[in-house]
């Protein structure tokens, strides 16, 4: 289909964002006449607590480059296992550094579907919207309020399935857990509501809570029980909450990164995992716990999510570092990055980083400026390292066993075209924050 080909590379490379949204919601509208819709996960989440179905962990993928051509992998290597249960996000400070705005990266994902004939109910979500600290100590009503325009303009694309990361403002040094939860779940509980107001008719959009900031102290029952005994009380009994709890179990957003700029082995907490994962169906009827910052996990660790029946495992890092050190990502490009770092993020170095570990942590932030060079690198070399990120697909898919969960997913849902209850227009947004895996 060169005609959707056409669009997906126009769409990427628009200038303005009102040509993006134009292009956007051409490709959206051909998505629905091919059958593709933009879907919450919200009921399959539900009924996994509810029916007692299980073994499998949905594998979140955020997409930083190449967006078009690494979507088409996931479409492709879901049609060969008639996979249904995967996710693709982004986070809020992805969008920024990457240059993708919400409708861009909604319609890419819809056009990667068109294109491999992949049809159904597609899983797009808002990875890892993050409430500054700082910020909201400052001046809750405007960090709360950013959020919020953030969440209209995503859910107004086509997000819905919204990831709440206010476990930013988590303060450990209050003498009781409540405490220190209470700014997390609050916060959590007025976006839930806000998001209830806006969603479309007929669809109940996903929502994620957070209860322990990746890199932080591993979470606990009592936290979880505390954080959702809170959130409950505050959006009341008759409100449908999240469905699905991130927790900490010792992973890092990116990995941890050593001297020479490879990435140390992670030790990961699959007991807290199983735990929480289990009193989170058991005593709230969520989907499970969710695992964050796994990307650069050491492959044995992957088979162990649906062991402990995690909902859901947050992918990212390791797909950029595919495309980044394949041999054939052009060297002249990549030395022209690198170059473009040190001039410009020099002032992002920390003591004693050693050059290496300065690149691997900011060169994702080079995704953005250079998004047209690595769209229009050549043909044979971008094709080959398409290949070697779908071979990671292809791993991980299998590792997390969503091989024919196609036909639960047709038993869940029945899409359609929706619309947000969304009035005027929204301004340009600023994406900033930490998290994306």
């Amino acid at each position: 289909m060169p005609n959707i080909d056409k669009l997906a590379i126009e769409l990427a490379l628009a200038k303005t964002r009102e040509e993006k949204k134009k292009l956007a919601k051409a490709i959206l509208e051909k998505g629905y006449e091919k059958g593709v819709y933009p879907w919450s996960i919200n009921d399959l989440y539900m009924a996994r607590a509810k029916d007692g179905f299980g073994g499998f962990t949905v594998p979140a993928i955020n997409i930083r480059t190449m967006t078009y051509e690494l979507a088409r992998a996931i479409f492709r290597t879901a049609k060969k296992i008639d996979a249904g249960t995967f996710i693709l996000e982004i986070a809020k400070s992805e969008m920024g550094y990457t240059g993708q705005i919400p409708s861009e990266y909604v319609s890419m994902c819809v056009a990667a579907a068109v294109r491999e004939e992949f049809s159904g109910p597609i899983f797009i979500q808002g990875d890892h919207f993050q409430l500054n600290a700082k910020k909201y100590k400052e001046n809750p009503e405007k960090e709360v309020q950013g959020i919020r325009d953030l969440i209209t303009e995503a859910v107004s694309a086509g997000f819905y399935n919204i990831d709440i990361d206010s476990s930013t403002l988590v303060d450990l040094s209050k003498p009781t857990t409540k405490e220190e939860q209470l700014h997390n779940y609050k916060v959590c509980a007025e976006l839930t509501k806000f998001i209830r107001e806006i969603e479309p008719e007929g669809l109940s959009v996903s929502i994620g809570g957070e209860i322990g900031e990746v890199g932080g102290k591993n979470s606990t029952p009592d936290e979880l029980r505390v954080y959702m005994h809170g959130y409950r009380e505050l959006i009341g009994k008759d409100m449908t909450g999240i469905s699905k709890i991130s927790i900490q179990t010792g992973t890092s957003h990116g990995g941890v990164v050593l001297a020479d700029g490879t990435v140390a082995k992670v030790k990961l907490d699959f007991e807290t995992l199983r735990n929480l994962s289990k009193l989170a169906r058991d005593e709230f009827g969520m989907a499970g716990a969710v695992q964050h910052g796994a990307s650069t996990l050491p492959n044995d660790a992957f088979g162990k999510f649906p062991e402990v029946e995690a909902a859901e495992v947050h992918l990212a890092t390791q797909f950029q570092n595919i495309v980044y050190d394949s041999k054939n990502f052009p060297k002249d490009l990549k030395e022209k990055i690198y170059s473009w770092i040190s001039k410009n993020l020099s002032a992002e170095k920390k003591d004693g980083q050693t050059e290496e570990q300065f690149i691997y942590k900011t060169r994702k932030k080079a995704l953005g400026p250079f998004k047209a060079d690595i769209i229009n690198m050549p043909k044979a070399a971008k094709e080959k390292i398409v290949a070697e990120v779908e071979k990671e697909f292809q791993f991980l898919f299998g590792k997390l066993n969503i091989k024919g969960t196609k036909e639960i997913v047709s038993k869940y849902f029945k899409p359609k075209a929706v619309q947000a209850r969304i009035k005027g227009e929204l301004a340009a947004l600023e994406m900033d924050g930490e998290g994306d895996d």
